[in-house]
């Protein structure tokens, strides 16, 4: 890569943070030090940091303007047609354009880190590609030794913005010693949406059973790549938690009501956990034309949407 990775830390509890600005600005390493010694929560592959390996694969992944699949190849939207241009294998687009590609620096400081993508201004070739153009901040921030997100959307142009907006972070399991099968994945889920062929179908089933993650599973119970859906929130936050069952330490994963859908996903290294807080369900405007509730958001020119996430090891 032609920037070297920027690195932010927090003196006080000497929790680090690690950004690739030039490839999708994709935070892939949190090392939290609860106890004076920094513990790694993020899984990235080991050629993550030069720039090589899927982006999609590693770290904090960024998903804009679309989280997810969005069926076929093209979108339509209003009468028009966009050429999508990413490809899941399926033959369908996947997980939006900014998350392979290089974005600005806009303020740094040692514990922050802010970072911009403007379609019209890096890379114009993408007005082409969806119906409005869009400007993505992304702020992180080392305080206290959580690592928190504040992600800010932004229709700079003329027409409407939809979009959906997701992170697909992986955390690394274990974090030190044990057995990962031994750690507890808690999400305060209530349902989940029905999939065929990895693409939602429109119903809404009670997650019981192998999917009942508000009890709690174990990780050698789960095998999941699932959208997940009625999240309970306290004060506007919805908390996931992983704990070791040995060393008694929990990762806290809260994020804000502006998120609405969670996909929980094992790769099949099965070294980590996925937990991807969406703001709406993947193949959001398929959905929608069929009159079902999605979470699509459209701004309007001039307008403003801000989702907020934050990591803590206690």
């Amino acid at each position: 890569m032609s920037m070297p990775p920027v690195t932010l830390h927090d003196d006080q509890s000497g929790a680090t943070a690690k950004i690739l600005v030039n490839y999708g600005f994709n935070c892939y390493s949190f090392r939290p030090a609860p106890a004076g010694e920094p513990i790694e929560v993020l899984w990235a592959d080991p050629d993550f940091e030069a720039g090589q390996g899927k982006p999609s694969h590693s770290g904090i992944p960024i998903l804009f303007p679309f989280a997810g699949r969005l069926r076929g190849s093209h979108l339509t939207y209003q009468g028009e047609v966009y050429p999508l241009g990413s490809d899941d294998g399926r033959g369908n687009a996947i997980h939006g354009f900014v998350l392979n590609r290089p974005w600005r620096i806009v303020e740094h400081a040692p514990h922050r880190l802010v970072g911009e993508f403007q379609a019209s201004r890096d890379e114009p070739g993408l007005l082409h590609r969806w119906p409005a153009d869009f400007r993505l901040t992304v702020a992180y921030e080392l305080s206290s030794g959580a690592l928190s997100c504040e992600i800010g959307v932004f229709d700079p142009g003329a027409g409407p913005l939809p979009f959906g907006l997701g992170l697909h972070p992986y955390f690394r399991l274990p974090w030190v010693g044990g057995a990962a099968d031994d750690y507890r994945l808690t999400v305060p889920v209530a349902e989940f949406w029905e999939l065929t062929d990895m693409l939602p179908t429109g119903r809404r089933l009670p997650a019981v059973g192998a999917r009942a993650l508000t009890a709690g599973l174990r990780f050698a119970n789960t095998h999941l790549d699932d959208v997940f859906t009625g999240l309970s929130y306290a004060e506007g936050i919805c908390r996931a938690t992983m704990t070791d069952a040995h060393g008694g330490r929990t990762l806290e994963v809260a994020f804000d009501d502006s998120f609405r859908d969670c996909v929980v996903y094992n790769p099949p290294h099965r070294e980590a956990i996925c937990i991807e807080p969406y703001t709406c369900v993947p193949d959001a405007f398929a959905l929608a034309e069929r009159g079902i509730e999605t979470g699509l958001r459209v701004l309007q020119p001039g307008g403003s949407f801000t989702a907020r996430f934050e990591i803590r090891l206690r």
